[in-house]
């Protein structure tokens, strides 16, 4: 019988929804699942889906605990395959959706139990950024999160804006972003949404993640996950930290 990581690896590469683990086979905890997300990051791998470049971080805003009904925040990779830039094809995905993201990239190694300060004295830059999520699944809602943590917690990618390297860390609480989808506006958020402060989202990976200088982290969505049923222009607008635009078509 296929591992559960060669089951969802496979389900992911041949964009399949994935329905229930076998029972035995199945994630019985978070630490469980992240003991899964491993194997399926080296399956991956294996498969050509490229290297680990990055985490991104879900459920760190109330609207994204209450929208998915978990409670802590989930980590999932980003492989170098997945960092887009330019068109983005919709057929790449089951049903992409799209978010409004505070991103940075490490400047520093870190991990194990950390400060505030301590984490941002390990960023080296900030971004906006678009995350790509993917609902691959044949319903989220009956996986339970040991499950959707093993399969990267939705994770299928991003876009990233402009990297400011001047911009102070500890000021990601003050940013203010939207995001709008075709000019519609799709929400709005404020940086102490994530956690009441994004630096409390790396701190917080570091924990669970060993993290390395030069990484994506994206620290989590400021605004509801917006699913996109065709084309779309979508546009993630932050005051501070600049815009960040994905196209698919």
């Amino acid at each position: 019988m296929n591992t559960p990581a060669e089951i969802i690896g496979r389900s992911r590469l041949d964009r399949a929804p994935l329905g229930a683990l076998p029972e035995a086979h199945r994630p019985v905890d978070v630490v469980d699942g992240y003991r899964v997300q491993d194997a399926v990051h080296a399956y991956l791998t294996s498969e050509g889906h490229g290297g680990l470049v990055g985490y991104k971080i879900g459920c760190t805003t109330p609207v994204m605990q209450a929208f998915l009904d978990i409670a802590h925040p989930c980590a999932g990779g980003i492989f170098a395959s997945t960092v887009r830039t330019g068109e983005i094809a919709m057929a790449d995905f089951v049903r992409v959706g799209v978010e409004c993201e505070l991103a940075v990239r490490l400047g520093a190694d870190l991990g194990g139990e950390v400060t505030l300060l301590e984490a941002a004295g390990a960023v080296g830059a900030c971004m906006a950024a678009i995350e790509l999520v993917d609902d691959r699944y044949v319903d989220f809602t009956t996986l339970g999160a040991p499950t959707l943590i093993a399969d990267d917690f939705f994770g299928a990618g991003c876009v990233i804006g402009p990297e400011n390297t001047g911009f102070d860390p500890t000021e990601l609480r003050s940013v203010t972003a939207s995001m709008s989808v075709d000019g519609e506006r799709a929400g709005e958020g404020a940086g102490t949404d994530v956690l009441g402060d994004p630096l409390n989202a790396l701190v917080w990976l570091a924990g669970v993640r060993q993290l390395r200088r030069g990484q994506i982290v994206l620290l989590g969505s400021v605004v509801k996950t917006a699913w996109l049923d065709g084309p779309a222009e979508v546009v993630v607008s932050n005051q501070q930290l600049g815009d960040v635009t994905a196209r698919f078509v």
